[in-house]
């Protein structure tokens, strides 16, 4: 039989409560989600016709995600009476009362134009951290159905980014993100926090303790314990600008190069070979595609790099040269002879290299394609002329993006 787990059902209280705006915020695989789905329903089932949204930045996100996991699991554990019927041209499922529940991808300029033309009486922002204040502004606007039965609300979940993020501003802080002055309702804001330990009983055996556990301390932060991340002070990457980009595929690519950051030993105290593969779309934004970064032997990382160049079907392998020289192509040719190769030279300080990159990254222009926690980690982290440890994976993506930006914007490495 099935049971809320305890936080589910603090959750759901508060969502029922008397705020229009609530956030549930924490680690991953908490039951946000789940319970967030279930809230909707319920408010779906009492209002007879009502609408409700359900958006995410990527419409892939937010169908496989919602449409085709959580929201038809919410409805076969805590409604396994209720009858819905998913329409996939329209991505919205109707229940036999009239209500309907639209699936709405912002990355889906046409489809979400056309949804958005309706009037809500929900609108839930799925992985609030991965949208921009603007466009939930903007959907916002349609929160304006008529439903005697239920008060028009608005929903948030997200795993914490940092700080800086608008949602942190909004429903801890109680500011408007813009300009930072008091939110002229704050109790019509709230939030509660909700982690893993809260979900063990519906976890896979170790997934706390080994597959959260494994991750970096920054990283453990955010998705194990739910904390929202102080943006480390002079860096030139800040987390909620790389989530903000975040796409579950890429498009078509134009070209795709590997960037190594190669170590030309092998011992406990060498530093790990960076190995990053990026890719330029259709649209002329890139794609930042995998971290196969290793610490290895040369022979050992030489064959990862060619392993990648291969899966992505690779248009050219960068390496930098500065401690390898010639040894570093020898040893790619050896496991590949027909590889593409361009050897580089950073004859300035990594300041200069990474700072093109990440004005990239500020315009919005460098998508992650999924999760790189550990590449993340080393951005986020990476302050000019402060930081000690050698980036290694940083670099490499640095020289993937550098080539190539080559034949658009100048890109000065060196």
């Amino acid at each position: 039989m099935f049971q809320y787990t305890q936080a589910q059902k603090r959750a759901l209280r508060l969502l029922g409560g008397p705020a229009g705006h609530v956030m549930l915020f924490g680690g991953s695989r908490s039951g946000k989600t789940f319970a967030l789905c279930c809230a909707i329903l319920a408010r779906a089932g009492k209002a007879t016709g009502s609408r409700h949204a359900i958006i995410r930045r990527h419409f892939n996100g937010v169908k496989t995600s919602i449409g085709m996991d959580t929201l038809p699991k919410a409805l076969h554990l805590r409604f396994p009476n209720w009858r819905a019927v998913y329409n996939q041209s329209d991505s919205v499922f109707r229940l036999a009362n009239g209500s309907e529940i639209w699936l709405i991808g912002l990355d889906d300029a046409q489809r979400a134009d056309k949804i958005l033309g309706k009037e809500f009486a929900t609108v839930y922002f799925n992985e609030c951290s991965e949208l921009d204040y603007s466009s939930v502004q903007t959907a916002l606007t349609r929160l304006a159905q008529n439903c005697p039965e239920i008060r028009n609300k608005a929903f948030y979940d997200c795993n914490p980014p940092s700080k800086s993020h608008w949602a942190y501003r909004v429903f801890i802080q109680k500011l408007q993100p813009i300009d930072r002055t008091p939110l002229k309702n704050p109790g019509d804001y709230d939030a509660m926090l909700i982690n893993p330990a809260d979900n063990r009983e519906n976890l896979p055996a170790g997934y706390i303790e080994n597959t959260l556990g494994g991750l970096s301390q920054r990283q453990q932060k955010r998705f194990l314990l739910g904390e929202w991340l102080d943006d480390t002070e002079g860096a030139l990457w800040r987390q909620s600008m790389i989530d903000s980009a975040r796409v579950v595929n890429a498009p078509e690519l134009v070209r795709v190069v590997v960037g190594v950051d190669p170590a030309v030993t092998a011992g406990e105290e060498s530093d790990r070979t960076g190995i990053v593969a990026a890719g330029m779309g259709v649209d002329g934004d890139f794609y930042v595609l995998a971290d196969r970064s290793i610490k290895t032997d040369p022979l050992g990382w030489c064959r990862e790099v060619v392993k990648l160049y291969r899966e992505y079907d690779g248009d050219r392998v960068v390496g930098e040269v500065n401690n390898g020289g010639d040894l570093i192509e020898g040893l790619l040719r050896q496991v590949d002879p027909d590889i593409a190769f361009r050897a580089v030279r950073a004859s300035h300080g990594k300041i200069i290299r990474a700072e093109p990159a990440a004005a990239l990254y500020e315009k919005g222009r460098v998508h992650h394609v999924g999760r790189f926690p550990e590449l993340e980690e080393e951005m986020t982290g990476f302050v000019p002329l402060m930081s000690k440890d050698s980036p290694d994976r940083m670099d490499a993506l640095v020289w993937a993006l550098a080539e190539l930006a080559k034949g658009g914007q100048r890109f000065i490495l060196a």
